[in-house]
């Protein structure tokens, strides 16, 4: 359940143990202290026994055990509350995998709750016990290596995304055509990944925008331009994903387009070789009724002569329509 508690003291690791509570009565009563706990998937029991004497609120308590909640920041009295979604993309089957991570922020603490696969939270922390200088901002700095981690994995997954929809264009619109129906299966399914990305990166331009902003509590001044930056990023993100749906919607009219094109091509094939067949059937008719006066009924060339007939009124058919494109170039 508790994956890391650690006390930072002017941004250095200065201890790490089980005692929660030890931990943080020494960050408040430490000059420049305070406490990183990193939870994961834990009970409502496991969080409010790690959590007790934090003062958080209940209703943020709940949705950070919870989880599936939409990202956002709400204020309270004894912490922020802010909501994240990082994803993992699998290239191997174009899917999104969305996880979720809550931070609660307050005067001397941090409390990180990850639920899910994705795991940017390690890699944080590593990095800021490499950087003390900035790790000296307090909760401040967990809160923006945080976000800043979230939102360039958010870039990587836009720039897979652009690559992986790069090949299903040419997939979809390679020389001799492709399986139709596979093509528009994958297309709606890059479209149902594509929306559910604009659904976690969408919503998070708010709260940044808010931590960018003056009146916040337990946010230095001095972090505004670091979550500018961040907001920045973001914007590129959202950019990139309106520009994916874009994308995906003009391929998918020009597949459906190109689909109706080859389908009047079959109409205008199976027409023509129709017409080819009636030609021979409507004179094998006309001669096979018995009538006594009929024309070379009792020539004894009669039965040759039709079926060259048959055989020139098939082969004019063929020529006319190949010239017209409707069997296609080479006959076919």
């Amino acid at each position: 359940m508790i994956v890391d508690c650690a006390l930072y003291r002017h941004g250095r690791r200065v201890a790490a143990h089980a005692d929660v509570q030890a931990l943080l009565t020494r960050a408040r009563a430490e000059e420049d202290a305070f406490c990183w706990i990193g939870l994961f998937e834990p009970s409502r029991g496991e969080f409010d026994a790690v959590t007790h004497g934090l003062g958080l609120h209940p209703l943020a308590a709940e949705d950070a055990v919870t989880a599936h909640q939409r990202p956002k920041l709400e204020v309270y009295d004894a912490a922020l509350f802010l909501v994240l979604k990082p994803v993992l993309y699998d290239d191997r089957t174009d899917t999104i995998t969305v996880s979720e991570i809550n931070v609660f922020v307050g005067d001397s603490f941090v409390v990180t709750v990850r639920h899910g696969e994705a795991n940017p939270l390690g890699g944080v922390r590593a990095r800021l016990e490499q950087q003390p200088d900035v790790l000296a901002h307090g909760p401040t700095a967990v809160v923006y290596a945080v976000c800043d981690a979230v939102v360039d994995n958010y870039l990587d997954v836009a720039d897979d995304f652009h690559t992986d929809l790069e090949e299903l264009e040419a997939d979809v619109f390679q020389p001799g055509g492709a399986d139709t129906r596979r093509s528009a299966a994958r297309i709606y399914d890059f479209k149902r990944q594509a929306l559910e990305f604009r659904r976690v990166t969408g919503p998070l331009t708010d709260p940044i925008a808010r931590l960018s902003g003056t009146g916040l509590p337990f946010v230095g001044e001095g972090a505004r331009p670091f979550f500018r930056d961040v907001g920045d990023h973001l914007a590129r993100v959202n950019e990139h994903g309106e520009t994916i749906d874009r994308l995906l919607s003009d391929i998918l009219s020009a597949h459906l387009a190109r689909v109706g094109v080859q389908q009047n091509d079959d109409m205008r094939k199976i027409s023509a070789y129709a017409a080819m067949a009636a030609a021979p059937t409507v004179i094998g008719s006309i001669y096979g009724m018995n009538f006594d006066h009929m024309p070379e009924l009792h020539w004894t060339l009669g039965y040759p002569a039709v079926l060259l007939l048959m055989a020139s009124v098939v082969l004019w058919l063929y020529m006319f329509f190949r010239r017209r494109g409707w069997l296609g170039s080479d006959g076919r």
